[in-house]
């Protein structure tokens, strides 16, 4: 390690010498725990998307194996479209979500690099913050959806709201 530091120069000591001290790194890492805790709470989420999305794609594909059985109910057929709304809107939920989630990290390593270079990044890092948070907006607009689509249950055709 200090073979390939004291190769590269200058650029390795002066780096050293910025990251060697211990208060700035402990700032680092308290500025950091708050999109660190929200990439938990993202994850957290999308792993009750994911279980939603897995279940619905199982139903579909039980109902369209009873179809091609000939042993599925006209109840059943008249779910899927039902179930491929939803499952449409989770998609969106989990890459909505999952797009927030990398938004975030990002903003974890500008926090860090930020303080170790000389050009002011503040302005890219709030702006990944808010980008973090509106897509998280978008991706838990789409899990509402998903999860009033549930709620609602499957409306037959014959079976019209008056």
């Amino acid at each position: 390690m200090i073979d390939l530091l004291s190769s590269s120069g200058s650029l390795a000591i002066e780096m050293l010498e910025r990251t060697a001290s211990t208060p700035q790194v402990q700032q680092m890492v308290q500025l950091s725990l708050a999109p660190a805790f929200l990439l938990g709470g993202i994850g957290a989420i999308m792993n009750v998307m994911m279980s939603r999305m897995i279940w619905i794609a199982e139903r579909i594909e039980r109902i369209e194996r009873r179809i091609e059985d000939e042993k599925a109910g006209e109840v059943e057929i008249s779910e899927l479209p039902w179930l491929g709304q939803r499952r449409r809107h989770a998609q969106k939920a989990v890459v909505f979500s999952t797009a927030s989630a990398a938004v975030i990290s990002v903003v974890i390593g500008l926090l860090f690099i930020s303080a170790y270079i000389e050009p002011q990044i503040g302005t890219i890092t709030a702006i990944a913050w808010v980008l973090t948070m509106v897509l998280l907006i978008i991706g838990l607009g789409f899990f509402l959806l998903e999860t009033r689509l549930a709620a609602r249950g499957v409306r037959p055709p014959h079976r019209r709201r008056r």
